[in-house]
């Protein structure tokens, strides 16, 4: 059997989006006076010294880290959880660190044994990263934002998103309820990524580990949590699964044998990063004050932007297909994610990130 026979798993996975819009960058990197690239949600300020203190603090360390965490990381995380967004509270054993939150979702579907013959929900418009969870696992994706769609259909894991990357539509206390009871009733895991629920700009966002939501009981509950956005660790591939002790345990179990094991300095950098809440106070109101001169500059220039309540983007719409809007966009220096990314449900929108300096999001408010 030679290695053309070979299946690649790659072709079983969507092109990579990043890849398909290299003409739009290019013409906007033309611009005289540079490209304003808000394609990507990648943080721009910088990383607090708080944090750089406790990175170097670690890096000092020779040994092996556990795969677990350090006991300090875990009463941070759990602690974090419940001050910032009142979630019951956590034991240590309900926590389990990883290295970003972009491959724990993807590797999620696998480690859980939910493979071929089995459906997992992503949301309709959803990060990419869910799709490919399943279909990494062998799984049946199936695109659903509502359980009434999925009928009498019992899938193997549900993945839900609030604040939802792109849309940043906010999903209040009485769906978030009705998710957790109808999973519950048919023994389906839910997975809720919550990596912008610390940038909430209208109403509330609420974890799924809220007593409101899921009345103080996490069976068959992961919350998944980055430090990426709240704290512009991106860099640094910082994040955790919190929730149900039996699930952290099984994803423990497997993840101690695969090595996927948080960095030691790392571990250290969360640990400060998790017990201050000071400068995620202060990257928030940064990124409040560019969405108030970068939303208002789309507007203007007779965009609508639907959802929007929460996280780091505008989901704009001119009406018009997404790749014509991203070339009226890259014409005027400006590069956005293109809808169709997040899927087909999304091909009328653009998604403009507000991670960019004040400096370049007043660039992009001049062109508009």
């Amino acid at each position: 059997m030679g290695n053309a026979s070979r299946r690649k798993v790659s072709s079983t996975l969507p092109d990579f989006p990043w890849d398909t819009i290299a003409g739009a960058k290019a013409t906007a990197a033309a611009h005289p006076d540079g490209i304003v690239d808000l394609s990507v949600g990648t943080p721009v300020d910088a990383v607090d010294p708080l944090i750089r203190r406790a990175l170097d603090d670690g890096a000092s360390f020779p040994g092996y880290p556990t795969t677990i965490g350090t006991t300090d990381l875990r009463e941070a995380a759990a602690a974090a959880l419940t001050r910032r967004y009142g979630t019951s509270e956590l034991g240590t054993d309900q926590i389990l660190p990883v290295i970003g939150t972009k491959e724990a979702i993807a590797g999620l579907t696998s480690i859980l044994g939910i493979g071929a013959g089995e459906t997992v929900v992503i949301p309709e418009v959803a990060y990419p990263t869910y799709e490919v969870s399943a279909l990494l696992a062998g799984a049946t994706p199936v695109r659903a934002d509502s359980t009434v769609q999925l009928g009498p259909a019992r899938p193997a894991l549900m993945f839900v998103n609030s604040p939802s990357n792109p849309t940043g539509k906010v999903l209040g206390i009485d769906h978030l309820r009705k998710v957790v009871q109808w999973a519950r009733e048919r023994e389906v895991i839910v997975a809720s990524d919550e990596c912008y629920l610390g940038l909430t700009w209208e109403g509330e966002a609420y974890s799924i580990l809220d007593p409101r939501v899921c009345d103080g009981d996490h069976t068959g509950l992961l919350a998944i949590h980055s430090l990426s956005k709240v704290s512009n660790l991106a860099s640094y591939r910082a994040g955790f699964f919190a929730g149900d002790r039996d699930l952290i345990a099984e994803l423990l179990a497997v993840r101690k044998h695969s090595g996927l094991i948080l960095p030691f300095p790392i571990q250290s950098a969360m640990t400060a990063a998790l017990n201050d809440d000071t400068h995620v106070d202060a990257q928030r109101e940064r990124y409040r004050a560019r969405r108030d001169v970068l939303k208002a500059a789309v507007e203007n220039a007779g965009f609508t932007v639907d959802h929007s309540e929460a996280g780091l983007y505008l989901w704009a719409t001119r009406g018009e297909d997404s790749r014509v809007t991203q070339g009226w966009l890259a014409e005027r220096g400006i590069l956005a994610a293109p809808g169709d990314f997040y899927g087909p449900a999304g091909t009328k929108h653009v998604r403009m990130a507000l991670t960019a300096t004040d400096e370049r999001i007043a660039a992009a408010a001049a062109r508009l």
